[in-house]
């Protein structure tokens, strides 16, 4: 599991620790209001209806535990963003009383920025090294066009112009090399990007 992954489900954890506070501390138990709904959040941030906090964040870590495979970038990084709003969702319950707010306050200023900044940080380091392959790809897309190219100068080129087209193949050819050993460093780290985090 990578760093800012397990950074995230520590924190997750801690959320649960306080979700269980808050139903011990039975908030809602003479609101009428909140008693005569179904549940405490719309159908659209979670699938679960109760209204025990700690029941939402149970929803949360089972979305965390079965998230996409990082390659699959786009559903990876959906499951991420709802995380991040499921978990806004709950501490905005958190802080509607002024008691969790008040003892809160002074040592978790902006918790919601706090787990938004881990989701972030779980989905860029699946993203960055994604984006450093495409780039290293294209890069390699024109080194082999430019080395074609002087292939093909080559059938119309003097002897002089024969040698300097030799000789910027041969440059060419060297790039080459090196941004292929870039592709195979940068597709062994998303292997084992990947292996931790399905650990």
């Amino acid at each position: 599991m990578t760093t800012a992954l397990s950074k995230l489900h520590h924190q997750v954890d801690y959320l649960a620790q306080q979700a269980e506070q808050f139903d011990n501390a039975k908030w809602f138990a003479k609101n009428r209001y909140i008693q005569a709904q179904p549940s405490l959040f719309d159908r659209t941030v979670f699938a679960t209806k109760s209204l025990q906090l700690t029941d939402y964040v149970d929803e949360i870590k089972v979305t965390l535990t079965a998230l996409p495979e990082p390659q699959k970038r786009h559903a990876y990084a959906f499951a991420l963003e709802k995380i991040a709003t499921q978990i806004e969702a709950v501490i905005k319950v958190l802080k509607s009383t002024s008691v969790w707010a008040k003892e809160n306050k002074a040592h978790y200023p902006k918790k919601a920025k706090v787990y938004r900044s881990a989701v972030k940080k779980v989905i860029q380091s699946s993203q960055e090294l994604y984006q450093e392959l495409s780039q290293n790809h294209e890069f390699e897309r024109r080194l082999i066009e430019m080395v074609e190219l002087r292939k093909v100068q080559l059938n119309n080129a003097n002897p002089t112009q024969a040698h300097a087209l030799n000789q910027e193949i041969l440059t060419l050819h060297a790039r080459l090399g090196r941004c292929r050993k870039a592709i195979s460093a940068t597709e062994e780290k998303i292997q084992l990007a990947e292996k931790q985090q399905t650990r």
